[in-house]
């Protein structure tokens, strides 16, 4: 899957959270955005990375002791 495809499926879930909506105005929606979005993109890495974490925090882009924060946030590990 590309970039694109991945961000045409953030915009069209975004676009159908509005209509469910229905008028009423969202608040707090990054935090809700980044919640609903590292702990599948952390459970996915973290297995294709046959969970080495070394290895997961690297292909993310983070130090390996903020990927363990994140996963203990998101009671990945324990």
């Amino acid at each position: 899957m590309s970039k694109k495809l991945i961000e045409e499926c953030v915009r069209n879930s975004l676009e159908s959270y509005f209509r469910d909506l229905r008028g009423t105005e969202p608040t707090g929606m990054h935090d809700m955005m980044v919640r609903v979005v590292e702990k599948p993109l952390l459970e996915v890495v973290l297995a294709q990375a046959d969970n080495n974490q070394s290895r997961a925090a690297q292909w993310l882009g983070l130090n390996r002791n903020t990927l363990r924060k994140k996963l203990l946030e998101h009671k990945l590990i324990q």
